[in-house]
């Protein structure tokens, strides 16, 4: 799939940085690669934290990645942190 802008939301906003939200039936790999948000560009700035949901129609996993460079309309996040293990129940 692609990046789909009606899925990034904006949770709060302080200082310069902005909290955001993203959910996707992608996987995290192919979330957090180079180019994947480029347009959204114009909104993303480096340093903004993005929770994302991801492979929500396969094996949904969780986590954080952060705007690591965002120059000219090319947007790279760094690697999804992994939140919410596994219930070992």
């Amino acid at each position: 799939m692609a990046y789909d802008s009606n899925n990034l939301s904006a949770l709060t906003y302080a200082n310069g940085f902005t909290l955001w939200h993203y959910k996707t039936n992608d996987a995290a790999a192919v979330v957090d690669t180079s180019g994947y948000f480029n347009n959204a560009a114009g909104m993303l700035r480096v340093g903004d934290f993005i929770f994302g949901n991801f492979d929500l129609d396969g094996t949904p996993s969780h986590g954080v990645m952060v705007v690591s460079s965002n120059a000219g309309g090319v947007v790279d996040v760094s690697d999804a942190v992994a939140f919410g293990d596994a219930n070992a129940d």
